[in-house]
């Protein structure tokens, strides 16, 4: 690998979206459309922002996209009759209910009522446990965009020792478990990690996934290492302070235009790849 190379998810994301267009097309042969459905509930502006971003992908593609757009009093139990219909509905391949949904519905309850086959955003329990297990057909979406940057710039993760900054059950601990299957070694920190910096010193591999802006510092940085930066705060700032990290790292993730596109390229492919299984 070269010096200081940027790991850039446009490219990345070019790749898997260019390898999509022939699986689709030979869809289309079948008369299958793949179709991703997508649930907003409530008028939150950043949220109603990041769908119309995935109907806009899919539309390039010539991937349907479903927008189910819900009142904000939406409860848990309308909610769930929403997702059990497209559950149904064999024209639906993928369903992503977006987050965060208002504070009077049960959240985990709605992502775990969407059917496995269809989880394409890899948000139930039933698709993280098939993940860890190593033969989930979808993991979350962030998650595998992050391995799949390092796939497609061939960065070594067998033997390695991976840092992962963050635990929650959509970002670090699934990737965490994608990189055990890897054959890394894992540290996984969080909030109560006591002197985080003297893990991430350690690193050959840095995911940094705590919403925090800037926060893992350049000091913090083994040389050499590899730093994929997956926080998107306000202002267009990753978790990691980027011109103080690329001094040390070997590779690392732009923000914006590193871990996000690819996020959106793999939700992408999960439901081209739930369209192919419903198909045959």
């Amino acid at each position: 690998m070269s010096k200081k190379l940027i790991l850039d998810g446009n490219v990345v994301a070019n790749a898997v979206k260019d390898d999509l267009k022939g699986r689709i097309s030979a869809l289309k042969e079948k008369e299958v459309t793949p179709c991703l459905a997508t649930i907003l509930v409530g008028d939150d502006p950043s949220s109603a922002t990041y769908v119309r971003m995935k109907g806009n992908a899919c539309a390039k593609l010539g991937i349907e996209s479903r927008k189910i757009h819900l009142k904000k009093e939406t409860t848990t139990e309308e909610l769930l009759e929403t997702i059990n219909r497209l559950n149904k509905d064999k024209d639906v391949h993928g369903i992503l209910l977006q987050h965060p949904v208002p504070s009077q519905i049960d959240e985990r309850q709605a992502f775990e009522a969407i059917d496995i086959e269809k989880d394409v955003d890899g948000v139930t329990s039933f698709g993280y446990g098939q993940t860890a297990l190593g033969f989930g057909k979808y993991p979350s979406c962030t998650p595998a965009a992050i391995m799949k940057i390092m796939e497609h710039y061939e960065v070594e993760v067998s033997g390695k020792h991976a840092v992962v900054v963050g635990r929650s059950p959509i970002l670090g601990k699934p990737v965490s478990a994608l990189l055990l299957n890897e054959d890394a070694t894992v540290t996984t920190c969080h909030s109560r990690t006591v002197n985080v910096e003297s893990y991430v010193r350690q690193a050959d591999i840095v995911i940094a996934a705590v919403g925090k802006p800037n926060f893992i510092q350049g000091d913090w940085i083994k040389p050499g290492a590899v730093i994929l930066d997956a926080g998107y705060n306000k202002g267009n700032i990753g978790d990691v302070d980027y011109e103080a990290c690329i001094e040390k790292a070997s590779a690392i993730t732009p923000v914006p235009g590193g871990v996000g596109p690819v996020t959106i390229s793999m939700l992408l492919k999960h439901t081209v790849d739930s369209a192919e299984i419903a198909s045959r």
